[in-house]
């Protein structure tokens, strides 16, 4: 969510940087990425970089405390320098970003199944015998498709978060440089696979700010949806309400939210409901761009409500599987710590430890009709943007 960078992204997207690097690595980029920071940085605080060891994740730190060993896991490390089918770094993606001289900072991915140990210092300050095996990693998208049981080619997951995380597994990450240069490739633990990330700005996010705008709470969702029509009696969205704009299904650091046909008869309801169909577009928007083939499931704290997940299936015109377990980026850490040490779970046991809910006909056809409209805004809207955009 950091939009110090904006300025950064904005300008690499017209001198073509943005366009550079995804033919390279097949990243994105946005505000709040390793790219735009370190070189944010380096224009605005040279001084920290200078005294920098390492640019990592918090992750990273707890695990270099415990372990006194540096790295970072091959799913963190996947964006946005580099290349995920050899899991190694991209010194022209550096260079086109004018960070070359930093490249000390990036830790070498570690190797899939790596086992750390507690160090001396890591066992005092958790009261542990030293020794014990630490694993560190994947991050929370992999995480939680792996513990949500996505494991076939082209199934995949959506998280109804703070942001709105869609991903798809695929067995192949051949880049398309002729594509919006907007998602991400993710490394997984086996090698010959990957998920095809579209993690979008908007999500539970846009819907808490409506819900204090309309003087209403979470507690009140369901019974707001179940009072305003679909299609919100003519309200429409664009739930673009990060300050670092958007970075899937594509990049735009001034995208900016929108409500429109609002009318004195509009209620609280409405507007509600605006939103939620508007970030259930964004969803169907960021899974087509991820190609989703097969089945999908769904985690995150938006799927709490009942009333919008059933307009999430109606929306994206197909099931949704919930997985009963609330902490699914949880177990996918504990699946591949244990995978790690020799003992793998049989990750199918948790495709039926779910619950699907089923789109209804009627509404996904008024759907296909809304999402369509979403579509056409968006583009009209987008041009708008960067028509606009400093210079």
């Amino acid at each position: 969510m950091d939009g110090r960078a904006n300025d950064t992204v904005t300008r690499w997207g017209e001198d073509g940087t943005i366009r550079e690097l995804y033919r390279l690595t097949g990243s994105g980029v946005f505000p709040g990425c390793h790219a735009p920071l370190l070189r944010w940085l380096a224009d605005h605080e040279p001084e920290a970089l200078a005294r920098a060891e390492v640019a990592g994740y918090c992750v990273d730190a707890v695990a270099q405390r415990l372990t006194g060993v540096i790295g970072v896991d091959a799913s963190d490390a996947s964006m946005p320098f580099l290349d995920v089918t050899t899991r190694e770094y991209v010194p022209k993606a550096l260079e086109a970003c004018g960070i070359a001289e930093h490249a000390r900072l990036l830790p070498p991915p570690a190797a899939p199944d790596t086992v750390r140990r507690l160090d001396e210092t890591g066992a005092k300050l958790l009261g542990l015998p030293a020794g014990l095996p630490v694993t560190a990693g994947p991050y929370d998208l992999p995480a939680c498709a792996i513990g949500s049981g996505v494991e076939e080619v082209g199934d995949g997951l959506l998280i109804v978060g703070t942001t709105l995380a869609s991903q798809v597994l695929t067995d192949s990450a051949r880049i398309d440089p002729a594509a919006d240069p907007a998602g991400m490739w993710l490394c997984v633990p086996d090698r010959d696979r990957w998920l095809r990330g579209m993690p979008a700005m908007v999500g539970t996010a846009a819907l808490e700010w409506v819900l204090e705008f309309a003087g209403a709470t979470t507690a009140d969702l369901d019974a707001l949806l179940a009072a305003s029509p679909p299609g919100a009696r003519g309200v429409t969205a664009l739930p673009f309400l990060s300050d670092a704009g958007e970075r899937a299904p594509f990049v735009e650091p001034a995208a900016r939210g929108r409500l429109d046909g609002l009318t004195l008869a509009t209620t609280r309801a409405d507007a509600v409901r605006a939103v939620c169909e508007a970030v259930a577009y964004a969803a169907r928007h960021c899974l087509e761009a991820a190609g989703l083939t097969a089945s999908l499931a769904a985690c995150g704290g938006g799927t709490r409500s009942a009333a919008w997940t059933q307009l999430f299936a109606d929306v994206l015109g197909r099931p949704v599987r919930i997985p009963d377990e609330p902490e699914v980026g949880a177990r996918g850490a504990v699946a591949v710590a244990w995978r790690a040490l020799g003992d793998p779970v049989d990750a199918s046991q948790w495709r039926a430890d779910s619950r699907t809910v089923v789109p209804d006909a009627d509404r996904a056809e008024a759907y296909e009709r809304g999402y369509a409209d979403y579509r056409a805004r968006l583009a009209r809207t987008l041009a708008e943007w960067r028509a606009t955009a400093p210079a």
